[in-house]
């Protein structure tokens, strides 16, 4: 996740509503859909997957039920699915706002074993990679507030576990602070194959993100890169491309 900004979205559509109200006495018509990702992921993956009311998602990374989130919109509509944060205590929230998901408080890394956790100021940074923390440390007003050892296991094996009998993924979105593509490798692509994969990809541009080693490898599992918010970079599975997309 690329350092967070103020995400005023919810308060001026809720300030909106209610000017309107007040001059008209009803309901402002609504010509917009409310956003609950950093950088609007959530509306690229809504014209992906158009009205379907019904999918399922898995969230690596998934941070806050509703800030930052790339599922809630899903979430409101109807769909579930499983959220995944290594975040001690993370999932005590999730389990009240999103009490129909499946909320797993766990690391996802390469092999079972314990990784090094960082927490930071801002929740949103938190992360295993050393290096982008120790970077981000004293940036601005960040810093690190605890370091953590965490047990974690491969995404195949959370899988495995938890997924729902006769259910295919429709979305997969990771964003854990530098080592996504750690997170992407420790899947099973015989066994789990989501229509769209979100993963971040930080400084990253339009001349080079077909060379970066995940699109590399994400092209040798039969899917597309297909879209770009500036952080965010979304790869289509060739199957959905050939019966399902629009």
């Amino acid at each position: 996740m690329n350092l967070p900004g103020h995400n005023k979205q919810s308060f001026l559509r809720r300030l909106y509503l209610r000017i309107n109200r007040l001059l008209f006495g009803a309901p402002a018509p609504t010509y917009f859909l409310e956003s609950y990702s950093q950088e609007g992921e959530d509306l690229v993956l809504n014209r992906l997957f158009g009205d379907k009311t019904a999918g399922f998602y898995v969230d690596v990374g998934a941070h806050h039920p509703k800030r930052f989130s790339n599922t809630f919109f899903f979430y409101q509509r109807g769909w579930r699915g499983i959220n995944i944060d290594a975040m001690p205590n993370s999932m005590t929230i999730f389990n009240q706002e999103r009490p129909f998901d499946i909320n797993l408080e766990i690391a996802i890394i390469g092999e079972q074993g314990l990784a090094t956790y960082y927490q930071f100021n801002e929740p949103a940074l938190n992360g295993f990679s050393e290096s982008i923390s120790l970077g981000r440390d004293g940036l601005r007003d960040y810093k690190i507030i605890n370091r953590t050892t965490i047990s974690g296991m491969p995404l195949s094996d959370v899988l495995d576990k938890n997924m729902p009998s006769n259910t295919s993924i429709d979305f997969l979105t990771i964003d854990v602070e530098g080592l996504d593509f750690d997170v992407l490798k420790s899947n099973d692509w015989n066994r789990f194959r989501p229509k769209v994969i979100l993963i971040e990809i930080l400084a990253s541009n339009l001349d080079s993100i077909l060379s970066d080693p995940i699109s590399t490898y994400l092209l040798d599992m039969d899917y597309r890169l297909y879209a770009k918010t500036l952080n965010t970079v979304f790869f289509v599975s060739d199957e959905f491309l050939a019966g399902e997309l629009c």
